[in-house]
């Protein structure tokens, strides 16, 4: 994902009301100030070479063409801030709700360790998953081996290739896979978590988890609250595999 933070929002509203109280300053001509221009080239013309009615009516012509698309723009942008307006009431829905969606971030807080779903639409003769650390290291390398076409669930220990518990954090993950004449398999990863904060940039809406990793709202597939995930723990139907091997 391509969300990198959000400190740039800290103390928006702030700076929004410090920019309310000071003057505006235009940068483009209006609809009244095109007028009195006209008005005044008019009055202060040649008498000797008058404005010719054909140069006035396409000087009017190119203004009401560009008044047209001034208002397209500004109905395209109101459109745009509606949208982008009504997806974030709509994110906000969904704190204290546990999400699934594509991504490729696993999480270890306090012990606990997020889940990983990928998804092969082929068997596979040979996959496997680098996990990484946000200075993008290589932490550790687990082999998956063959796999029929399914979901399946990656359940990682929290280990890196020693042994060794890894700090808790956010890491990312890379999976691949090859059929068996050795071509590469498209390879499909989920991720979840629970929300527990809604994030605005770009236009974009960003699901804030409570584990500390991001989710674009755009890319979610799931939506069960807490309660049913630990209610239907084990009972998904989905394979699942711990990372010890």
């Amino acid at each position: 994902m391509g969300y990198v933070g959000f400190s740039n929002i800290l103390g928006r509203a702030e700076a929004d009301m410090a920019a309310s109280n000071q003057p505006t300053h235009k940068s483009q001509l209006g609809q009244d100030d095109f007028l009195k221009l006209l008005l005044t080239q008019m009055q202060n013309q040649d008498p000797a070479n008058p404005m010719e009615d054909k140069e006035y009516m396409a000087q009017m012509a190119q203004f009401s063409s560009l008044e047209q698309l001034t208002q397209v723009n500004s109905n395209i942008k109101t459109m745009i801030d509606n949208n982008t307006q009504d997806q974030m009431v709509s994110a906000v829905g969904f704190i204290g709700k546990e999400v699934k969606a594509e991504g490729y971030s696993i999480s270890r807080d306090n012990g606990k360790i997020s889940k990983v779903f990928y998804g092969l639409g082929e068997p596979v003769a040979n996959a496997f998953i680098n996990i990484y650390d946000n200075n993008k290291n290589l932490v550790r390398t687990v082999q998956l081996g063959s796999k029929a076409e399914g979901t399946f669930e990656f359940e990682w220990d929290g280990k890196n290739w020693a042994g060794k518990d890894v700090p808790d954090g956010v890491y990312s993950i890379a999976m691949a896979a090859e059929d068996a004449e050795g071509s590469p398999v498209m390879v499909k990863t989920e991720v979840s978590g629970e929300v527990s904060g809604v994030v605005s940039e770009g236009g974009q809406q960003y699901l804030h988890l409570k584990d500390g990793r991001y989710i674009n709202f755009l890319n979610i597939r799931e939506v069960v609250s807490p309660t049913d995930v630990s209610d239907s723990s084990g009972e998904s139907g989905e394979s699942s595999e711990s990372s010890s091997s």
